[in-house]
């Protein structure tokens, strides 16, 4: 086994990612769909299409043929959209070192077995739960590709795992922290992109800060019910991936959730808003797994419901509003 890294994905974190991994002195090799996006990375060390003003460093490379970033890699990082996760890497998996230590950077629950990433590589690769490494935090690409100082957490239940992705991603602009708390770390990820679709969806709708502030704490609060229900821990939902990827994910422009929202928030459909981004809001899909997971568990996520009912059953906002607001008055806890 060799000590580089492959980054299992070109889009924007995982490009920016590729970026952080060589700033901390690791060889990487990046797999992207598309031939000429590889192409253009190793030759002119840019990706055209996502982060293109980006020089990345000499010491990342690229390829089309994943079998190639993949094999005798020390670490082999993925960056794909959750819902392909599994396709993706039940052709990969063979390729895999016995002993690499797989880090996801994915926040979502995957659709229909409603599972954490985690829980689909360890399925999917056939690898011990020890051998998987959670990245999560408030981590805009952008801001991270032009070095502005950030923190971001590394959650694994093999301390020595989670120790070496740690040492691999500091930077003097990334601070990584360890955690044991996959669950939490995961469920935190996953959670704050639904959320962050409502906030976008109140942001077009005219409504203030009382509304957005509203929505950020009690979407906290239906996160850490279904991850205490999940087993987690329920301090990490005060931390970096809990209230810390949130606050990003809800309030910056950058953040593809709440932009997705704000259209749907101004009276477009799901496909309208979806051919105005083009990227990926991974709280779409997710929107539908996170419900049947709490359903499953008997957990109350309101907020969620809602935005599932906006976008997959053509709710108007303005009458999710209203059903949010006219639910039974409860005493405020996070139980």
């Amino acid at each position: 086994m060799s000590g580089h890294v492959a980054v299992l994905g070109a889009g924007s974190w995982g490009t920016a990612f590729a970026k952080i991994l060589a700033d901390a002195g690791r060889d990487v090799t990046v797999w992207a769909r598309r031939a000429p996006v590889a192409e253009s990375i190793r030759s002119e060390r840019r990706n055209p299409e996502y982060l293109p003003d980006l020089l990345l460093p000499a010491r990342v490379t690229a390829t089309a043929d994943a079998a190639e970033a993949i094999t005798d890699a020390e670490v082999v990082v993925l960056a794909v959209p959750s819902q392909t996760l599994r396709g993706n890497l039940a052709a990969w998996a063979g390729y895999l070192h016995p002993d690499s230590t797989l880090v996801s950077l994915m926040k979502g629950i995957e659709l229909g077995t409603t599972k954490r990433m985690s829980e689909v590589i360890v399925e999917t690769a056939g690898v011990a739960a020890d051998r998987v490494v959670v990245v999560s935090g408030p981590n805009l690409a952008p801001e991270i590709a032009v070095e502005q100082p950030a923190a971001t957490v590394v959650a694994g239940t093999n301390t020595a795992r989670a120790t070496l992705v740690q040492s691999s991603i500091r930077t003097p602009y990334l601070r990584p922290y360890t955690n044991d708390d996959v669950v939490g770390c995961e469920l935190g990820g996953a959670v704050k992109n639904v959320i962050a679709l409502s906030y976008g969806i109140a942001t077009a709708m005219g409504f203030g800060d009382n509304t957005r502030a509203m929505l950020m704490t009690r979407g906290l609060a239906e996160t850490a019910r279904l991850g205490v229900a999940l087993g987690a821990d329920p301090i990490t939902f005060a931390g970096l991936a809990g209230m810390g990827d949130l606050v990003a994910s809800c309030s910056s422009p950058l953040a593809r959730n709440r932009t997705f929202g704000e259209h749907l928030g101004r009276g477009e459909t799901l496909e309208q808003a979806q051919a105005a981004t083009r990227q990926t809001a991974e709280g779409v899909k997710s929107c539908l797994a996170i419900r049947d997971l709490a359903r499953a568990h008997g957990v109350e996520m309101p907020i969620t419901e809602q935005v599932e009912r906006i976008c997959h059953e053509g709710m108007d906002p303005r009458l999710a509003v209203d059903t949010l607001m006219s639910r039974t008055a409860k005493p405020e806890s996070y139980e």
